[in-house]
């Protein structure tokens, strides 16, 4: 079996971060792994709080699956601190880590900055670098590529600088500030691929980010190419909100298992 590792930060409520990539990861047919970056206390109505794990047990985390079940591909979702983004980068350095995807979670749907400009610059200088790819939505993407994003054509732009700038392929995800559910893949042998999805009228969004570069990991595990590996991952997010699963009392999340039967629209667990 194919594998993959997760780092980012544990979901109580179980929409996102840890728990939906896992659960993404074993629904797409990989062995899904984690290292955890913080304890979250939230739900489908907000985060109420966050503890942050050490560099220290961070770095053994990593070294502990690494040295034993060594991961096909990595997933990095949201890390709130440089020390922890300077941990991971010298670990999947150190391990020479393959198929990294990182989700650059900067900026909340709120349009909060979750991370301060610290962080920010390591990000840049340390994770993007080594990333396979990455997974900013629209106003990360402005933050990377210094530039307001209104229209396709700005997403074009944008996604050529950051390939630029950072070295690494970015599916850059439409939907955001642009009324559609259309995407932009830039690889870094110059190619563009525009990947058009469909809008689902589905509320109930929590996770969508994590799912997507969750479920991207899961198929590079398995060795399929990048474009193959978003279409899939694509595909899996559609077939998951359209499930249209309705838990909690703000912004529920998708259903992931939508695809095994017992779970699937219609069918009770």
């Amino acid at each position: 079996m194919n594998t993959a590792l997760t780092i980012a930060g544990s979901d109580s409520s179980g929409g996102a971060g840890i728990q939906a990539d896992i659960k993404t990861m074993t629904a797409n047919g990989v062995y899904a792994m984690s290292a955890i970056t913080a304890l979250t206390a939230q739900n489908t109505t907000g985060v109420a709080d966050i503890m942050e794990v050490t560099p220290e047990f961070l770095a053994k985390q990593i070294d502990c699956i690494f040295t034993d079940i060594y991961p096909d591909a990595v997933k990095t979702g949201m890390v709130s601190s440089a020390a922890l983004i300077e941990v991971i980068a010298e670990k999947l350095k150190a391990y020479h880590a393959k198929n990294i995807v990182v989700d650059p979670v900067m900026v909340a749907t709120s349009g909060a900055r979750l991370i301060d400009e610290t962080a920010v610059g390591t990000l840049k200088k340390e994770l993007l670098p080594i990333a396979t790819v990455i997974t900013p939505n629209i106003p990360e993407a402005e933050v990377l590529a210094g530039m307001d994003i209104r229209s396709q054509e700005d997403m074009e732009q944008a996604a050529v600088h950051i390939c630029h700038a950072y070295g690494c392929a970015v599916l850059l995800k439409g939907g955001h500030q642009l009324n559609d559910a259309n995407d932009l893949l830039y690889e870094r042998n110059g190619v563009s691929t525009w990947f058009t999805g469909r809008r689902i009228d589905n509320p109930n969004t929590h996770g969508t980010g994590c799912t997507l570069s969750s479920a991207i990991a899961s198929n590079l595990a398995k060795g399929r190419d990048l474009r193959t590996s978003v279409q899939y991952a694509k595909e899996y997010i559609s077939g998951a909100l359209a499930a249209m699963l309705d838990l909690g009392k703000g912004s529920g999340p998708m259903n992931h298992a939508f695809c095994i039967p017992e779970f699937g629209p219609g069918q009770e667990a």
